[in-house]
């Protein structure tokens, strides 16, 4: 086979072969805190003990945490900001995300609100039954949805990354198939 062709299909390849590593982020909130997730499309988890740096939006730190044996982290915010996060995982891989303000978590949002009284009133308990002003019982599911929410976007995004592997290995097999297709008239011609 002449060099030029494998010149060429390396060049092909090369690209994807590119892509087949980049980093993915992701965050959510999980009850009082937010979660997120550090790793790379290969499936590949980010390393224990990375540094993830929390920054509002005009880029001022307000902490750090760090990634657990399995690439998860918790940030506990205190502000109700946009928050960014940052992880340096080396060799110019950097995983940016952030999570907007109005998916914060919903305890964030009650301590940014004027102090409420979280307890039923005086007069509200019969029978057994406690009766919550609207805002309290909006908070208390909002938190119970985020809980119950957050692996299945976690399995979403892992999905979502296994389908663009897959696209990658059958991208590179119908390029494999027309230039076999190609060598194939090629060699017929030069028989003739």
């Amino acid at each position: 086979m002449p060099k030029w062709i494998l010149v060429f299909l390396w060049s092909l390849a090369w690209p994807s072969l590119a892509d087949a590593h980049n980093v993915i982020a992701a965050v959510w909130p999980a009850g009082d805190v937010i979660e997120g997730e550090i790793g790379f499309s290969s499936g590949e988890m980010a390393p224990e003990g990375t540094v993830v740096r929390v920054l509002d939006p005009d880029g001022v730190e307000l902490g750090r945490t760090t990634v657990d044996g399995t690439g998860l982290f918790r940030f506990e915010p205190t502000v109700a900001v946009a928050h960014r996060f940052l992880a340096d995982l080396g060799q110019g891989h950097v995983a940016e995300v952030e999570l907007a303000v109005d998916d914060l978590p919903a305890a964030l949002a009650s301590r940014a609100a004027p102090a409420e009284s979280h307890t039923a009133d005086a007069g509200a308990v019969a029978d057994g039954m406690v009766e919550f002003d609207a805002a309290t019982l909006e908070r208390i599911v909002a938190s119970a949805i985020q809980r119950e929410l957050a692996p299945l976007k976690r399995e979403l995004a892992r999905r979502d990354r296994e389908a663009n592997l897959q696209s990658i290995v059958s991208g590179l097999g119908y390029i494999a198939g027309v230039f076999g297709l190609l060598f194939f008239v090629y060699a017929r011609r030069q028989r003739r």
